[in-house]
């Protein structure tokens, strides 16, 4: 499979991964819809959305992609995709993703608006400023306030906390990518964190990693999830540490192979959450 494809896929599942979290980790309120319902309409929100910011990205950057050495086969950019099929496919997820929302009620609906902006400006940003990273954590992480307000309809701390850990993360295994096409966006005048950060950048995103692993720590304290979780904390951080070793040469494979080593993050928190509801199935009132 192309590492873009893995690329597309793992973002995909990682979204998965966090919404799923969302929904697990939800506080009570007096009125829920089925667990059931909600989790397969943000799943299926996930995918259409993360699908049409992938779309709109690779159209977006059309004109910079065949000049760098790792897109320059994407299908835009090789010509094996018009760019009018494109924004067709485009304009079509996002009617699906509109017909989703209006199921959805009025405080999410609300929300899906801002989660439309930030995935429509995302790609366009990077031409602007260093910190696309930081509009990319935001669009992935706008399902987390999304998911609790359709489930309970309101937005409580926890889910503001679960959102900055998606922002978070994002910016970390974003900055890797980034990483990795960093000396032709140099030459092409593209900005992002990996150019700001310069030859800090392991430095920060180490920063970043205990940062989001100290917020792991309090979402499980204010969620109340057991040993099963904090276990999987532990195993993310032992990750995080492999992929400093990765990416320790910056070299720009060792990099992107640190980027899609992420993955294993998201599942590793996952599997961790679906333990603690297996063998602690009743959830605090």
């Amino acid at each position: 499979m192309p590492a873009a494809v893995r690329g597309v896929l793992w973002m995909a599942t990682a979204g998965i991964a966090f919404t799923f979290m969302t929904v697990l980790i939800r506080p009570a309120a007096e009125e829920m819809h089925p667990l059931q319902i909600v989790f397969l309409r943000n799943l299926l929100g996930v995918i259409i959305m993360r699908s049409a910011g992938c779309v709109l990205n690779d159209f977006a950057d059309r004109k910079i992609d065949p000049y760098v050495e790792r897109t320059r086969t994407r299908p835009i950019a090789s010509g094996v995709v018009a760019p009018m099929a494109a924004l067709t496919l485009f304009v079509a997820l996002a009617l699906i993703a509109i017909g989703l929302a209006t199921m959805l009620n009025r405080q999410t609906q609300v929300l899906a608006v801002i989660a439309a902006i930030l995935t429509i400006i995302y790609p366009f940003i990077k031409r602007f400023t260093s910190i696309p990273q930081f509009i990319l954590g935001a669009a992935f992480g706008w399902t987390v306030p999304m998911a609790f307000a359709a489930q309970t309809e309101q937005i409580p701390p926890l889910a503001w906390l679960v959102f900055g850990t998606v922002l978070i993360w994002a910016i970390i295994y974003d900055t890797f990518y980034a990483m990795a096409d960093r000396e032709d966006d140099l030459k092409l005048g593209v900005k992002s964190t990996a150019i700001l950060f310069g030859n800090a950048d392991l430095c920060i995103i180490g920063g970043l990693q205990i940062l989001m692993l100290v917020a792991l720590v309090f979402i499980g304290n204010m969620a109340e999830l057991s040993t099963w979780y904090y276990t999987s904390i532990v195993i993310t951080g032992t990750l995080m540490i492999y992929h400093q070793w990765i990416a320790r040469d910056r070299h720009s494979s060792s990099c992107f192979n640190a980027f899609l080593h992420n993955q294993y993050i998201g599942m590793t928190i996952f599997i961790g959450i679906v333990l603690h509801y297996t063998f602690n199935p009743s959830i605090p009132v």
